[in-house]
């Protein structure tokens, strides 16, 4: 059996005027994420820690920002994309371990909703899915509260 890890990472602005969406899940926040689709920095750390263990390139490579169709699509769609791309290419997600980092809002609440709805858009049971959630203790922008980062290491398998 063959089997690969990659890494994704992933920060974006936070905002007036946008919804808070993390993990596919909208928080009730005064802010929310910047970016080009819904800015779901979970989401898209993940789909780059998926699209590097296949050796497939990065996020914008196949879902770049200059993209019309793309704009305010929400972060489980492109993580449900991915795994298409990782199916065509004989690979599938066996665990994704991620962290969110976030000064503000408490995440904890929301944590096993976003957990369970990744789940659904990998494909796998809810067990392939950890996520934890930190803050900066005020250094940085995320401290600072200027923008929210996430990273994520997934480890695939070969299905051919």
């Amino acid at each position: 059996m063959k089997i690969r890890s990659g890494i994704g990472f992933d920060v974006h602005p936070l905002v007036e005027g946008r919804p808070l969406v993390l993990g596919g899940v909208t928080i009730p926040y005064e802010k929310g994420l910047s970016g080009h689709s819904d800015g779901d920095v979970l989401a898209h750390a993940i789909i780059d820690a998926l699209l590097g263990g296949a050796g497939l390139g990065d996020i914008g490579t196949h879902f770049p920002s200059n993209k019309s169709d793309l704009a305010g699509i929400a972060g489980p769609e492109l993580l449900s994309r991915t795994v298409r791309l990782l199916e065509k290419s004989g690979w599938r997600a066996t665990y994704v371990d991620a962290t969110i980092m976030a000064e503000r809002p408490v995440l904890s609440p929301y944590m096993d909703q976003m957990r369970r709805g990744l789940a659904a858009s990998l494909n796998a049971g809810g067990n392939a899915i950890n996520l934890k959630a930190t803050t900066t203790d005020g250094l940085g922008l995320v401290g600072r509260g200027e923008g929210i980062a996430a990273m994520a290491v997934a480890t695939l398998e070969a299905t051919i």
